[in-house]
């Protein structure tokens, strides 16, 4: 079985969590206390400060299986295995991007209160993905079937990991080309925005960036705690694609939740640095498919034949670079900006 990092260095468990407590206290009390615009350097700055994060975290996991007798192979695959999650999801949160532009366009949420729905929005990401994570590596755990003989060569299969490597292979044939059908959803229609309204009255106008207002001396929810509950409903859904593929690089929980929350975490200031641009990324999406398709057969094709992390990370990082590269040389049309 997989050696978990944990088993080595358990106190990496409480350091992991206690930076993360840290970085939101100072994003939101101290950088973000009062409520404004956030500007493309400030974006770019905290970009490049939970990118950093990621990597220097990344290099832990490498000096820890590195220091340990497992030996440097071991510790070269586990940190592959974090790079690979990590800009898995990362890329995939591009995607998401565009919904987030949408759903805020939909709600015309003026744009100094961007950044506490998002910040709302990921504290509900930490929780979710942590149930999902961990849910699904003890799902998988229990899934396996017994050993068989098959092309002459034993192999177990995995009826979870199968069924999750042809839904992403399904995913991403249907994501190919299609556009965003999001274009044309009615936000005030989903499920987040149902539930808000069925447990309270909502007003018509926001109230600065208070998420419950009075009004006839009667308490009542504003249109931001609406947009926080689509918001959050949008990433349980995200999270169907994104989950299920980080599981064909490793079933080490520990590994993919660090890997993945890094990534949801830089999510708010990408945003807001590709917000204007990401109509630069029109080719991004084709790139998402292919990549979804081929975590996909990886998954399927597992018992049979293993890809290293450093391949996956390798193809993952080139279709990337190939999509950015197409969208840069044929761009299209402008998408609406906010």
């Amino acid at each position: 079985m997989e050696k978990s990092i944990l088993e080595l260095h358990p106190g990496l468990l409480w350091g992991f969590g206690i930076t993360v407590i840290i970085m939101l206290l100072l994003d939101l009390g101290v950088f973000n206390k009062k409520i404004h615009v956030i500007s493309s350097r400030e974006a770019t700055i905290w970009s490049v400060i939970w990118i950093c994060l990621a990597m220097l975290f990344s290099g832990v996991i490498y000096w820890v299986f590195n220091t340990d007798s497992s030996g440097n192979e071991l510790a070269i695959e586990k940190f592959t295995q974090f790079q690979a999650a990590y800009w898995i999801e990362k890329a995939l949160s591009v995607d998401n991007l565009f919904v987030f532009i949408l759903v805020f366009s939909y709600f015309k949420v003026p744009r100094e209160l961007h950044h506490k729905v998002l910040f709302w929005g990921i504290l509900g990401a930490l929780v979710f993905r942590a149930v999902f994570i961990f849910a699904g590596v003890g799902i998988i755990n229990v899934t396996y079937l017994p050993v068989l003989e098959l092309l002459g060569k034993p192999v177990q299969i995995n009826i979870v990991l199968t069924l999750f490597g042809l839904f992403l292979i399904y995913a991403g044939i249907k994501s190919w080309g299609g556009g965003n059908d999001e274009e044309d959803q009615d936000f005030g229609k989903s499920a987040g925005a149902r539930l808000i309204k069925r447990l309270y009255k909502v007003s018509d106008n926001y109230d600065g960036d208070k998420f419950f207002t009075i009004q006839k001396g009667i308490k009542i929810a504003t249109p931001l705690l609406v947009v926080v509950a689509v918001i959050e409903f949008t990433d349980v859904l995200f999270a169907v694609d994104s989950i299920p593929a980080i599981f064909a690089i490793s079933k080490d929980p520990f590994i993919l939740y660090t890997s993945n929350i890094f990534a949801i975490l830089g999510l708010r200031s990408l945003y807001f640095l590709l917000s204007n641009f990401i109509h630069m990324f029109s080719k991004l999406p084709y790139g998402l498919s292919i990549i979804l398709s081929f975590i996909g057969i990886k998954m399927v094709l597992s018992p049979w034949l293993h890809i290293p992390s450093t391949i996956s990370l390798g193809i993952v990082g080139g279709v990337l670079i190939i999509s950015v590269i197409a969208s840069l040389m044929f761009p299209e049309k402008k998408i609406p900006s906010l």
